[in-house]
């Protein structure tokens, strides 16, 4: 009997997939349909035996792509579907049985992720025709951290903008931050640790754990708040909307634009927003990628001894996400910024972990992890959860 879970993540013209089993040494088949709403959109991932397919997809739209992944399944019909939702405001805390009022409190979100909630019900929208009588589940990227206390979402703003208008801290990177601090607390034998997770790709967060509950994260009502990412600024002041205003006559719109798509490491190298790429460059000479190493790192840091106000205790750190899988350099660098935590770095393990590696790279002293994220188990994990609690 098939007991898989197909996992959407579904973007403005993309859906990324993944057929998750319950059994963990079971393959698993994903892919990733792009370029949607274009005359030469594709789809391309892995079959069954493990090969890798490119099939074109001529001018598909996200429905016609989802027939294409369907038929990519080898005949394997999952047990439900757990879709990815980046936004669920206060809606939701925990994963959610779709069903139409699910659908339209999405919908009612859409305003504080304009760019990602739409997309995502385009996948919900068109799996529920393929599927009708198929469970589909929604896993929110903000319900981990609605366990926040009220000192740590709320922003110092008139309390009618809070009351009618939901402006808050909200956190995003939820799934990646519950399976890297859970795994954390079974690698290290403790029971409900202490942990500071710094998921760190082209999109960074950091958040605070304590007994597998998220007391603080750095993004806030937007992905936009916090570390310095890999194209959006993170924390600026935020006077400088009218200062470029004024000064420049920037509208409200390229503002936005830059900050979150020509900042963070592009913007403050000149040159590129890869991290592999900056680091070359930066053992080359280029003034801009050594700058833009400095500040990403001393950021992450800085946010981290932040968020440790609130744990009551510190066990360790957990690296994740493309670059706190693949850059040993990163890690050097933001655990020398932190030597009052008692972080003692075993140079030589960490030089050798590499992405897809699971490892403790402490010699001593607080723990310090490299956990890959597995952001598409964690979904279906959850889809699963949500599907046992209802028919309990």
């Amino acid at each position: 009997m098939e007991t898989s879970v197909l996992v959407i993540n579904c973007g403005s013209s993309s859906i990324k997939y993944a057929l998750v089993p319950k059994d963990p040494d079971r393959p698993r088949l994903s892919g990733l349909a792009e370029r949607l709403g274009s005359s030469d959109a594709r789809l391309k991932g892995t079959d069954s035996q493990g090969e890798s397919f490119e099939q074109p997809l001529g001018a598909a739209d996200h429905a016609v792509a989802l027939e294409a992944i369907l038929a990519r399944l080898d005949g394997r019909l999952p047990v439900a579907v757990g879709h990815r939702i980046v936004h669920g405001g206060e809606h939701f805390t925990r994963a959610a049985l779709i069903d139409d009022d699910v659908v339209a409190a999405i919908e009612h979100t859409a305003a504080l992720a304009p760019l990602h909630n739409p997309a995502n019900l385009e996948g919900v929208k068109a799996t529920r025709r393929l599927f009708p009588d198929l469970p589909q589940v929604a896993v929110f990227d903000t319900a981990f951290h609605q366990s926040l206390p009220p000192r740590a979402y709320r922003y110092a703003l008139p309390e009618a903008l809070y009351r009618d208008h939901a402006i808050r801290r909200y956190g995003f990177h939820g799934t990646s931050h519950a399976y890297v601090s859970r795994r954390a607390d079974a690698l290290s034998g403790l029971e409900g640790g202490g942990w500071l997770t710094a998921h760190l790709g082209n999109g960074c967060s950091t958040c605070a754990v304590w007994h597998g509950r998220s007391l603080d994260t750095s993004m806030g009502l937007t992905p936009l708040e916090g570390v310095v990412m890999g194209t959006r600024s993170g924390d600026v002041d935020p006077g400088l909307h009218a200062h470029l205003s004024r000064q420049l006559g920037w509208t409200i719109e390229r503002i936005d634009e830059v900050l979150n798509r020509g900042s963070g490491l592009l913007g403050l190298s000149g040159l590129t927003n890869d991290m592999r790429e900056l680091e070359v460059a930066e053992s080359e000479g280029h003034a801009g990628a050594a700058l833009a190493i400095e500040v990403f790192c001393y950021r992450i840091a800085k946010s981290l001894a932040a968020l440790s106000c609130a744990l009551p205790r510190l066990d360790g750190l957990v690296f994740t996400g493309g670059i706190g899988e693949n850059s040993a350099m990163v890690r050097e660098r933001v655990s020398a910024l932190l030597p009052h935590f008692g972080l003692q770095l075993n140079h030589t393990v960490n030089a050798e972990t590499i992405r897809g590696r699971e490892g403790r790279i402490d010699a001593g002293g607080r723990q310090l992890w490299v956990i890959p994220t597995d952001e598409e188990g964690q979904i279906a994990t959850e889809t699963r959860q949500r599907l046992e609690e209802t028919a309990a």
